[in-house]
């Protein structure tokens, strides 16, 4: 999944490969690293896509299709809701950043910048839409 993140990886293929049942590999794994495949797989191509919108100049859209998203609009809002910013304003706010970090060895850098992803992006929108209704209404009540 690491080395081949913009590809899908269901949890049949994912069992398949490991030679065990779906049930078994969607427990073990969760038990290993923490959170479910399907979330383990986002973290990685949020990781892969915050690289890229800093590291290159490849146009936002390309950057999508790279790292697994079939839709530009479904990346923007996935991103935006994983990491509080759209793509377009983590790569001006990256850009605009004085970088000494050339030094720091990739994989610290990796595990640095990797979204904690402990629930999933639905409930973090539940969430953050039930915080901003009760602000909004906080506001109305005289």
């Amino acid at each position: 999944m690491d080395a081949a993140s913009h590809e899908e990886w269901p949890v049949p293929r994912l069992a398949r490969v490991s030679g065990v049942s779906e049930a078994h590999f969607a427990r073990s794994f969760k038990e290993a690293f923490g959170v479910p495949p399907h979330r383990y797989l986002l973290t990685r191509r949020i990781e892969r896509a915050k690289a890229l919108l800093r590291d290159t100049d490849l146009p936002i859209t390309e950057i999508a299709f790279q790292t697994g998203w079939n839709s530009l609009g479904t990346f923007g809002r996935t991103f935006r809701d994983v990491t509080g910013e759209s793509p377009g304003q983590l790569r001006a706010r990256e850009k605009a950043a004085p970088h000494q970090l050339e030094q720091v060895p990739a994989c610290f850098l990796s595990a640095a910048h990797r979204p904690g992803l402990m629930i999933a992006v639905l409930e973090k929108r539940r969430r953050d839409a039930g915080d901003s209704m009760g602000a909004s209404q906080q506001m109305e009540v005289p």
